[in-house]
């Protein structure tokens, strides 16, 4: 029988869910089936789990915030390596070329910034919904009484 289960974080950062088998047994939805045959083996009703772990969001939003660091002294960087380069080249066409590339570069560098920056939040911001979620269906089932094995009939 399918159902929905949360458990703790067996390996340290894993959480799971398990599929969600409707009445009688059938999938939930289309969309349910096609959820867990993604994640698992969706040939019965409740085959399959749906499963996420916060270990890869959490790693995802540190490598995004390294990056923001990384690229943070690039400029500057740029600037020192490009110090001198005008004096005594006289008025070489290739200096001009040479100033369109590196702001172009300075450009990308900073968009990559803001960008590597509001993604390592919005990571985060999947953990805490994932968690938000588990906590919640899980307290929703927490209440519900199943017939206790070997019981009286």
């Amino acid at each position: 029988m399918g159902g929905v289960t949360v458990v703790g974080q067996p390996d340290g950062d894993r959480e799971r869910v398990g599929a969600w088998a409707g009445p009688a047994g059938a999938a939930g939805s289309a969309g349910a089936a096609g959820s867990a045959g993604a994640a698992g083996s969706a040939g019965a009703a409740g085959g399959g789990d749906l499963r996420h772990s916060r270990g890869p969001w959490l790693r995802a939003a540190g490598g995004a915030d390294q990056l923001v660091t990384l690229l943070g002294p690039v400029k500057g960087e740029l600037d020192v390596a490009h110090q001198g380069v005008t004096a005594g080249a006289g008025a070489l066409s290739a200096l001009a070329e040479l100033g369109a590339v590196r702001a172009s570069w300075e450009r990308r560098f900073e968009d990559a910034r803001k960008e590597c920056g509001s993604l390592g939040g919005k990571m985060r911001a999947v953990v805490r919904g994932q968690t938000q979620a588990n906590e919640a269906v899980k307290s929703g089932f927490d209440g519900v009484k199943t017939p206790s094995v070997g019981g009286a009939r």
